[in-house]
């Protein structure tokens, strides 16, 4: 039901409320609503946020987003993890009310004592609201201008237009006819779940050993994974991410390059989780024991990383679950298992999960879903990227974060669902703290200008995006044909765009051939067969563009704007091929990023960028006159003056020289070289 001041479309909002929005401590976000009433009556509103234990805060004023719109908000912040709420209050404001009219009628000579008369006593009952130590004075000696006759009526006026004046009465309004919105929630999170940087690498290749042919000789292990970590760490990255570590079944096992016919030692794909030595809480004899696990997410821990380890809700036709739970897989007319299926793909050697035989069959998973989850957790993990999580049940999901994040809410579940848009928000709805998205397919200006442009505003509420610019089943065509340009141009596009982003393992190095023209495989895929690489060498040969990629974490650990995802805004670039965009942050101090990319890994480009100050936090500044503002870009060192419309040209990248690309700041960084909200400091 309306309420005597109308209160409308309050945001942020998930299924009506039904569930929370998402936040992270110390993420700023915007809450707003429709505010109006009857007449020509002032209105105004605040919101009021809520902590766990439902302390309320001083309220923040919200303003109208854009003149005679009615759409009124402000940005709020929360600083602890736990279930929040807010409230957006609207009411009749009558010194706003008297202000218009006094400013209309006192230059017209209209009724003009009684129009003082009449602020005098509105402001006499706002001065009672106002604490002596808060400017309740400033609201007395403009009463008593008001009533000053021996003062013209231009002085009495101006008084009560003061600045000052204004300012007091923002914090404490006289306020009539309050109206509030139903309490709405927000689940506030670590920080992790919104901002990281994750790198995955298969463990068996670290150290490993290959025969002329690429024949496996000797797997790597945890222990020589570990050997990896200090690299992984020094390029700036926060989560070094772990395809399942299990036990791989031999029936029907794929061979080099997904071959049907595999050799007797070929090593086979990860996903096909299980055989007789174990299943989802085992570990490959090949890599090592659970003391080796320990080491490795010790010595990530000792280098400030995380580990994070994949969730493949399925089998291998060897796993013991096909023998112990067969009631947990579909049987197909002739009796056998049906294996997984992605058209034209076949997996031969992957039994998928069946969740639909039975009540007592589903509750069976759902447990053993916990319950492989909470010894994995037991072992230090507390990052979960869930393989294909749009072919189970949404409610499946629902049921298990819900219960893993009642008991351990720091928890994060990153869900690899490269499916439909429909799907892959409502994982994100029921608990998962992030997604994967379809940046690797947005290439050119239009579709990244819109997508993420999707994601930072119309499904930033609840959805966390995590660029991925690679993944071990996803070489885009751009990365294939691009050289190193287009390696370096999408890791500054994935790193700034978003709070959180990825690579995987080899794309420092440029890695781009294709098994065939046409596919999005790689050739001699890592899913397959044993990868080690020369690092050392890459270094000294120049062809690792580590040092870009180092540079952009420790810029994103610098800037808290890079941090952010809701304040993302595209500005206008004269050339298709240049795109432009900023970030802005107010907490913890004013920080602002402007980004400028060529998106052509072929050609050199030039633009005219034109910025909305406004966005950048410099109307200020052009109002005072400052034509020009000095950016720095953070690629180079060097300094620029910048003002409404600039002159870029940007060349593709290759070795030796800049990245094709602009990351300006236009605030200085943190004095000590961190953000206070980067959990690695």
């Amino acid at each position: 039901m309306i309420g005597r001041i109308p209160v409308l479309d309050v945001q942020p909002l998930v299924e009506c409320g039904r569930r929370p929005a998402k936040a992270v401590v110390g993420e700023t976000f915007q809450v707003s609503a429709t505010v109006f009433r009857e007449g020509h009556d002032a209105v105004a509103a605040n919101v009021v946020l809520r902590d766990p234990s439902g302390r309320g805060g001083p309220y923040t004023p919200m303003r109208e987003l854009a003149p005679g719109t009615d759409r009124w908000g402000a940005e709020v912040t929360p600083d602890a993890e736990g279930r929040w709420t807010f409230v957006v209050e609207a009411w009749s404001d009558p010194v706003g009310t008297w202000l218009h009219h006094a400013g209309v009628k006192v230059p017209a000579r209209v009724d003009v004592e009684l129009t003082f008369a009449e602020g005098a006593r509105l402001l006499e009952r706002a001065a009672a609201e106002v604490p002596k130590s808060e400017g309740r004075a400033v609201v007395l000696d403009v009463v008593d201008a008001l009533r000053n006759t021996a003062l013209s009526d231009a002085r009495r006026l101006a008084a009560a237009q003061h600045a000052e004046l204004a300012e007091v009465l923002r914090r404490h309004p006289l306020r009539e006819l309050v109206t509030a919105s139903r309490s709405m929630p927000v689940q506030v999170e670590r920080r992790r779940a919104l901002v990281g940087s994750w790198y995955e690498l298969f463990p068996r290749s670290e150290g490993a050993v290959v025969g002329p042919g690429g024949e496996p000789q000797r797997s790597g292990t945890l222990r020589t994974a570990a050997e990896r970590l200090p690299a992984v760490a020094a390029m700036g990255f926060d989560v070094v991410y772990l395809p399942p570590i299990h036990p791989i079944g031999t029936s029907f096992r794929k061979g080099r390059n997904n071959s049907l016919e595999p050799g007797p030692l070929d090593v086979g794909s990860p996903w096909a989780i299980g055989s007789a030595e174990g299943g989802h809480d085992a570990i490959h004899p090949d890599l090592g024991t659970f003391a080796d696990f320990a080491h490795f997410v010790e010595t990530a821990r000792d280098l400030r990383m995380e580990v994070a380890l994949d969730f493949a809700l399925q089998a291998s036709p060897d796993h013991p679950w096909v023998t112990e739970h067969p009631e947990w897989f579909r049987t197909r007319a002739d009796g056998t298992i049906a294996h997984a299926e992605n058209p034209p793909k076949k997996y031969q050697d992957i039994y998928p999960i069946h969740f639909d035989n039975g009540l007592k069959a589903y509750r069976g998973l759902v447990n053993e879903t916990q319950r492989v989850l909470r010894f994995w957790m037991e072992q230090g993990v507390r990052i979960f990227r869930v393989d294909n999580p749009h072919t189970k049940p949404v409610r499946f999901w629902e049921k298990v974060i819900t219960e893993i994040n009642r008991t351990d809410p720091d928890v994060i579940f990153l869900a690899e669902a490269f499916t439909r848009p429909a799907m892959m928000r409502a994982l994100a709805q029921i608990g998962f703290q992030q997604s994967y998205t379809y940046f690797t397919w947005r290439n050119d200006k239009r579709e990244l200008t819109e997508y993420l442009t999707e994601l930072s505003q119309e499904t930033a509420a609840y959805m966390r995006p995590n660029l991925f610019v690679n993944t071990p089943d996803i070489l885009h065509a751009y990365l294939q044909h691009g050289g190193r340009a287009a390696f370096e141009a999408r890791a500054v596009l994935a790193a700034t765009l978003s709070p959180t982003w990825g690579v995987y393992a080899g794309y420092e190095l440029c890695e781009g051939t294709a098994v065939r023209e046409g596919s999005e495989e790689y050739l001699d895929s890592e899913k397959y067969e044993l990868r080690p690489r020369d690092w050392a060498a890459a270094e000294r040969e120049g062809r690792s563009i580590a040092p870009l990629i180092t540079t952009l974490n420790r810029l994103r650990r610098r800037h808290p704007a890079l941090q952010q995802l809701r304040s993302l805004h595209f500005h206008r670039t004269d050339n298709d091929q240049i795109i432009a965009y900023s970030k802005r942050s107010i907490e913890p101090y004013a920080d602002s990023v402007l980004v400028v990319v060529n998106l052509d890994p072929y050609h050199t480009h030039e633009a005219t960028v034109s910025l909305d100050v406004e966005k950048l936090g410099l109307t200020a500044a052009q109002e005072r006159g400052a034509e020009l503002f000095p950016v720095r870009d953070e690629l180079t060192g060097e300094t620029y003056h910048w003002g409404r419309d600039n002159y870029v040209r940007l060349e593709p990248g290759r070795p030796g020289a800049p990245a094709p690309a602009h990351v300006l700041s236009l605030r200085p960084s943190s004095p000590t070289g961190g953000s206070p909200n980067d959990e690695r400091q």
